[in-house]
């Protein structure tokens, strides 16, 4: 089972990751994300983090790099599916002071 996907409609990306994010994942994500947002036309990108049970330093990093870039591209970023466990790392690493959240699940945008 893939670990990430995406999901495009329009100018809005968003990405669903499941289980664990790591380093490793971390990496491969980054170098995902940025290949799209690269391609231009990006105003909207929404991390899906449903069934997500980990997340280690690397991934606060993975998010706050892909939210830099796409606001200096003028664009928004957004979180939802955060559960338990990663409420805690957002709320503790400040993340939820520039990146909102969305309480309910993405369901497409």
């Amino acid at each position: 089972m893939e670990r990430f996907s995406l999901e495009r409609n329009g100018s809005t990306l968003i990405l669903h990751i499941s289980e664990e994010l790591d380093h490793h994942m971390a990496m491969q994500v980054s170098r995902t994300v940025d290949t799209q947002i690269e391609k231009g036309n990006l105003k909207t990108l929404i991390f899906d983090f449903t069934g997500m049970t980990f997340m280690d330093s690397s991934g606060i990093g993975m998010v706050m790099g892909r939210y830099r870039k796409m606001n200096f591209l003028g664009g928004q970023t957004f979180v939802s599916g955060i559960g338990d466990g990663v409420d805690r790392i957002f709320t503790m690493s400040g993340l939820y002071r520039i990146i909102p959240k969305y309480e309910e699940r993405i369901q497409g945008a």
